[in-house]
């Protein structure tokens, strides 16, 4: 007696029972890094600068740049996101709705103070919220652009783009003599990666 076929059907069904049972290990991976990113730069603003006037000194290299500007444009993402999904769906995100010239450009205080309330809103949100969750994302490309997304793809992002800022942020912390820590910088990817080539 032949054994019984799955049908696509079935085999689907299976797919997103076991997708929905690895989704919190998921999310709380998300979490994880966007945690130690923004830790990150909470570390860069308690112990690697020693005065505001570093947050607002121009980059000779990387023209209209700012430590205090790259530190607020990566966080602006993080909180953008977590509104939108802390709202009653549908969600729609635009990424170019954020604030500029805000304290946290400008005071170490109230970057450690911004940078922190938002990591205690991604411990608060994430956990509440489901990868696959549709957004609704707006873009200019330079082209208006409308397209659809995910709450899970979107927090992903948020961390890979503040690794992007803190990448420039090192390149100004470079220029103005300041010492900072090994890892400031690099993508969790590329941590790993180091980690496991010093082991061999």
């Amino acid at each position: 007696m032949s054994s019984p076929t799955a049908s696509p059907h079935s085999a689907a069904v299976s797919h997103l029972d076991v997708a929905s049972k690895d989704e919190p290990v998921a999310l709380g991976r998300l979490l994880e890094v966007s945690t130690a990113i923004l830790r990150q730069a909470v570390d860069l603003v308690d112990n690697s600068l020693t005065s505001d006037e570093q947050l607002t000194t121009h980059s000779n290299y990387i023209p209209g740049s700012t430590i205090g500007k790259h530190l607020r444009h990566a966080r602006d993402h993080f909180a953008l996101l977590l509104d939108v999904i802390s709202e009653p769906a549908p969600h729609v995100l635009n990424y170019d709705k954020r604030s500029r010239n805000t304290p946290m450009e400008t005071s170490r205080t109230a970057a450690r103070e911004t940078l922190n309330d938002c990591i205690a809103r991604l411990q608060e949100v994430v956990p509440q919220a489901r990868m696959g969750q549709p957004i609704t994302l707006h873009a200019v490309t330079p082209y208006p652009q409308v397209m659809g997304t995910t709450f899970g793809r979107e927090l992903w992002f948020a961390g890979l783009h503040a690794i992007h800022h803190w990448s420039m942020v090192r390149v100004i912390a470079g220029e103005l003599g300041i010492q900072m820590e090994e890892s400031f910088g690099f993508a969790p990817s590329t941590l790993v990666h180091m980690e496991s080539k010093a082991k061999i």
